[in-house]
């Protein structure tokens, strides 16, 4: 009774601190990729996709697949020159760039009564991927340079506190979920 006990605990503990960003959508929200499924473009307009995510397509393999092309292939449901092509029935894509990918049935009909969807990657804003700029900054204008005012005397009064850094932040998540687990933990012993 105690090991197992110890044994869901620890994985308790590693469910409340793990972080995983990635999230898999279904298609349309019931993954079902057909003509009889939803407005596809109306449901990705309410969806927050971000690098890592993915998305599932389920359709009847012989009958119909998914084709990424471009804009102008979207726009003309020309499946012709596709970016990726899946036909398996159960296709897990997983949106690796930002910016908007297209998707269409590849059958033409299938495309042409609005089985395609555009789906749009947010940019990542974080400081784990950030790109090098793809230009230098350009020099600032000549200023007339004024001497700047003495600082002022540190008092309790205008002496800011300074903003919580992100390690500060990691060991408060780390330490609540810590709390938060053994306060469950004393429940379930109750």
């Amino acid at each position: 009774m105690a090991n197992s006990f110890i044994v869901i605990s620890v994985l308790s503990l590693l469910l409340l601190i793990q972080n995983n960003d990635a999230y898999e959508f279904l298609v349309g929200g019931s993954g079902d990729w057909s003509l009889a499924s939803t407005n596809y473009n109306q449901w990705a307009e309410k969806s927050r996709f971000q690098i890592g995510d993915t998305v599932l397509f389920k359709y009847e393999a012989e009958k119909d697949s998914v084709v990424e092309v471009s804009k102008d292939d979207y726009n003309n449901c020309n499946a012709a020159s596709p970016i990726a092509k899946y036909s398996d029935g159960h296709s897990m894509v997983k949106l690796n760039q930002s910016g908007p990918h297209y998707f269409i049935s590849g059958l033409v009909e299938n495309c042409k009564n609005n089985e395609k969807v555009v789906i749009v990657v947010m940019a990542d804003r974080s400081k784990h991927h950030q790109s090098p700029p793809s230009s230098p900054p350009s020099p600032a204008p000549a200023v007339e340079e004024l001497p700047s005012p003495p600082p002022a005397p540190a008092t309790e009064d205008n002496n800011p506190t300074p903003a919580p850094s992100a390690a500060s932040s990691a060991v408060m998540s780390f330490m609540c979920s810590v709390i938060a687990f053994a306060g469950s933990s004393v429940l379930y012993v109750i």
